[in-house]
């Protein structure tokens, strides 16, 4: 009797912290599940598509780019990528070298390398950019991941400021 009482007992407790213990998140699919959303994410940039791109951010979304203030939130982010994908030099390619997937399985971050070709609105000629970027992401309830903060870290120097105009002697 002793002993059924204490395999009973010892059966309780592991079925109490096997319900009690956090769910282990899928990493490997939750990895794969980011990749394969940067990669629609080029394609969609390749298609130049506003609409698509601004659908990889929450809705309090962050989107930091090089020479311009962050854009906060959908009606600022769909803004800023309208005026970006208008631009017929545009061409954006970005793949992640890293990819980590928090344990609890409902955050994730990337961070990789980009090339950017824009019209550079000075000159009207087109100005090719290479940099870092790292973007956080955040689980939605249906499953997909969706870009928290995106930021873009050039590597390419600015250009020298264009020198004072000589001034005229009295």
């Amino acid at each position: 009797m002793k002993q059924s009482v204490a395999v009973f007992c010892t059966a309780a407790m592991v079925a109490i912290l096997i319900g009690c213990s956090e769910p282990v998140a899928n990493t490997d699919a939750d990895v794969k599940a980011v990749k394969d959303n940067e990669v629609q994410w080029n394609k969609d940039y390749e298609a130049k598509d506003a609409a698509k791109l601004v659908a990889h951010y929450t809705d309090d979304g962050v989107l930091m780019v090089v020479g311009g203030p962050a854009s906060k939130g959908k009606a600022a982010i769909q803004k800023a990528l309208t005026e970006m994908v208008a631009d017929p030099a545009l061409s954006l390619k970005f793949q992640a070298d890293r990819v980590e997937v928090s344990k609890s399985g409902d955050m994730a971050y990337t961070q990789g390398t980009y090339t950017l070709t824009v019209t550079d609105p000075a000159t009207k000629k087109p100005i090719n950019d290479k940099g870092s970027y790292v973007t956080l992401y955040k689980k939605q309830a249906d499953g997909s991941w969706k870009a928290v903060q995106d930021a873009a870290i050039s590597e390419v120097p600015p250009p020298a400021p264009a020198p004072e105009p000589a001034k005229k002697k009295k």
